[in-house]
């Protein structure tokens, strides 16, 4: 049985309770990969709204990209015995185990954001990825006139990244004129930061950099100006977050994000959670596209 409290507060906290008499006592068990990005804050604080509204428990934990900790967190519901536990994998892969283990307790597990490769899970909420990177490609070859070289700060670990990548490349390549000639890894943002300063210097011919979320594109336009070269590399983002979308809008270099919306993700999760908890089914995969934002 989950113990009922309220958080405190979302940011400070790396992990809270809201719990409330409801059909499902045993409630939800959520673990998210970090705070420390505004689009899971507004993920989990949509979660929370939704759980509150439906009076049903909810126990959020989180990972902070620590994949240790994610799986001690799942192990912990699993004692704790939630209906289901819906989760954010920090890493596609290491998440399995984790995954088998709920299963075989009969928790039902939902993923958010980013699937568990090689589970076969209740449901999976999530942004169209590859639709989204494929937007993104089609974006700057518009922004490029068809034609130049671009670069991708990347996140292989995950796997939503890994389709976002994917899309990309996919739409790139259907422009003979355009090549992709650097992809390297920035998870932070100031790895990021020095990842798009190494690729500026060893390709000075660079006319556009993709970067996996909006850290990395923000990231990207630092280094854009930093070598001197603001208006003469186009930076697209994926994500949406505030800052991103405020950069668009005032930074010449910074030409598009992908737009993400995990409002909608939160609510859907939650819902999702509570239908599987009643026995009833839930598609495998519930896809949302995404938006497109430029300049106004």
């Amino acid at each position: 049985m989950l113990i009922s409290r309220f958080a405190k507060s979302l940011l400070v906290s790396a992990a809270f309770v809201i719990a409330a008499a409801g059909a499902h006592a045993e409630g939800i068990g959520a673990s998210l990969l970090t705070q420390q990005h505004p689009f899971y804050n507004e993920l989990a604080k949509a979660m929370t709204a939704e759980a509150k509204a439906k009076n049903v428990p909810l126990e959020i934990s989180i990972a902070n990209q620590d994949l240790n900790k994610q799986l001690a967190d799942i192990e912990d519901f699993i004692v704790k015995g939630v209906d289901v536990i819906v989760m954010s994998p920090v890493d596609s892969k290491g998440a399995l185990a984790a995954v088998m283990r709920a299963q075989a307790a009969g928790i039902k597990v939902i993923t958010v954001d980013v699937p568990v490769e090689g589970a076969q899970v209740a449901s999976y909420i999530g942004t169209d990825n590859y639709a989204g990177g494929v937007k993104a490609g089609e974006l700057m070859a518009e922004q490029l006139g068809n034609k130049g070289n671009v670069a991708i700060i990347d996140y292989p670990l995950v796997q939503s990244v890994v389709n976002r990548v994917n899309g990309f490349k996919e739409a790139i390549a259907k422009h003979p004129d355009m090549k992709i000639v650097s992809i390297q890894t920035g998870i932070t943002r100031a790895e990021a930061l020095a990842v798009a300063q190494n690729m500026l210097q060893a390709n000075p011919d660079i006319n556009g950099i993709f970067g996996f979320g909006d850290d990395a594109a923000l990231a990207a336009a630092v280094a854009v100006k930093s070598a001197n070269l603001s208006g003469k590399v186009k930076v697209i983002g994926f994500d949406g977050m505030p800052e991103a979308l405020g950069a668009v809008d005032k930074d010449p270099d910074m030409v598009g994000v992908i737009q993400q919306f995990p409002d909608q993700m939160g609510k859907l999760a939650v819902d999702t959670a509570i239908k599987v908890s009643a026995g009833e089914t839930v598609p495998a995969e519930q896809p949302i596209v995404p938006g497109v934002y430029t300049k106004k």
